[in-house]
């Protein structure tokens, strides 16, 4: 848009004819004449600045071909974006699957170790009652208990130092008799079924190992899937962000071309609208100027009267761990359990204790990147996951609303977000129940997941 310039006055023509001998006539056309004068300044003259640069419309058209093609092209990695964005998350959900069930696994061998020592403890105690009760029947009848051979009592009696010894040896021979051949066999079937436990919760454990070690090559395949679609994904982020950048250039130029095409198209309005001012101001001044010569001769002698004119002016015992967009909910999901809901924030959003209890785990976390374990007062254990930064520390004990991290995009993420997980029974890794209905029925109303 052009700025007028000021414009000078314009004198307009005017005929008239003098009168000879009549100087008031002459005074009167004089007058006149100089009123058209001033009439002049009030309308604009043809002043116009230079013409603006006028694109031709093949500029025009190739400019707006060029923004087709890089809008076609933009559109179409737009597409493959969307795509490899929805992969990605995808395995993203995969590798946290595998990460949990790693973790399981790893929490289920130590326990099957741990029963397995115990009955390894309990068959060598058992071993060892057997080899007492075997001792003890060794001291009095060694022959008739281990070689299968008879031992006489007489023989046994008449071996007695005193007659204490020989009354002591006579009550423990029939004791002996009567009660510890079942005892010793009742030992020995404790120590076959302790050896049988024993063998069965080593098989257990070694097959608890081996689920681990599966769970293990399964959570590195995911991670390796996940890493190859985090790459593909920022491949094609960095061509659309090119493809873009053409758009965005090729729209600019096609901007630059219009906007000189509206000048010029502005600049030739502007001198059109300024020259039809200037005839219409022209004629009205000579239409003026005529009526006042003819007024003028109408009243020669006697003096005119003229003017014109011109005008202008001018709380409680449980809280929502996050705020924010519900993102991804409790479920199955592409072949896999997605344990936890989502909730998108931006980095830095406070996260808060869900419940009051103690810190179990702070830290580093699988799948996770950093993550916060609570035991709850109540029993659960809520995980709050992928978090930037926490400030708390395992055994500590924290209230219901407490801060106890921020929201970030740790481990495998696609976004920002908390992923929240509520497990019973104090199960830091298994046991999983979907949040929501239990956030539910504690007052705390999430939204976006149903429950």
């Amino acid at each position: 848009m052009f700025r007028r310039r000021e414009s000078g006055p314009a004198t307009p023509r005017t005929g008239s004819r003098r009168p000879a001998g009549r100087h008031p006539l002459r005074t009167v056309l004089v007058g006149v004449v100089a009123g058209a004068a001033l009439v002049g300044t009030s309308a604009p003259a043809f002043a116009v600045p230079p013409p603006p640069p006028n694109p031709s419309d093949t500029q025009i058209g190739a400019a707006r071909s060029e923004q087709d093609v890089a809008a076609a092209e933009v559109g179409r990695i737009r597409a493959l974006v969307a795509t490899a964005e929805a992969e990605l998350e995808k395995v993203g959900v995969q590798a946290e699957a595998a990460g949990t069930a790693y973790e399981a696994a790893k929490e289920a061998l130590q326990q099957a170790q741990d029963r397995a020592a115990q009955t390894a403890a309990d068959l060598q105690a058992a071993a060892a009652a057997v080899g007492a009760a075997e001792a003890r029947i060794a001291t009095f009848s060694h022959d008739s208990y281990m070689n299968g051979s008879s031992l006489s009592k007489t023989a046994a009696l008449l071996d007695s130092r005193g007659p204490g010894e020989l009354i002591q040896r006579a009550a423990l021979l029939d004791y002996v008799a009567a009660n510890q051949t079942d005892v010793l066999g009742a030992l020995e079937v404790a120590k076959v079924a302790q050896a049988n436990a024993d063998s069965s919760a080593r098989a257990a454990r070694d097959e608890m190992a081996a689920a681990e070690g599966a769970a293990q090559a399964a959570k590195e395949r995911a991670d390796a899937q996940l890493a190859a679609q985090q790459g593909a994904y920022e491949q094609v982020a960095a061509q659309k962000a090119a493809y873009d950048q053409q758009l965005q250039a090729a729209q600019i130029h096609l901007l630059e071309l219009q906007g000189a095409r509206n000048a010029y198209d502005q600049w030739v309005a502007q001198r059109a609208a300024e020259e039809a001012a200037a005839r219409a101001a022209a004629e009205k001044a000579a239409r003026d100027a005529a009526a006042a010569a003819a007024n003028a001769r109408n009243q020669a002698g006697s003096g005119g009267r003229g003017g014109g004119g011109g005008g202008g002016g001018g709380g409680g015992d449980y809280v929502q761990p996050a705020y924010g967009r519900i993102s991804s909910c409790f479920g199955a999901r592409w072949g896999v359990t997605h344990y936890g809901v989502d909730i998108a924030a931006p980095i830095g959003t406070p996260i808060y204790a869900a419940t009051s209890g103690v810190v179990k785990r702070a830290g580093a976390a699988t799948g996770f990147g950093l993550a916060v374990y609570i035991l709850g007062d109540d029993g659960a254990v809520t995980v709050y996951g992928h978090v930037n930064q926490y400030f708390v520390d395992a055994g500590e004990r924290v209230s219901a609303g407490e801060q106890i991290a921020e929201v970030g995009n740790r481990g495998q993420s696609t976004g920002p977000h908390l992923h929240f997980e509520v497990h019973t029974g104090g199960q830091l890794y298994s046991n999983q129940i979907n949040p929501v209905p239990w956030l539910n029925n504690r007052g705390v109303f999430l939204g976006g997941c149903g429950g």
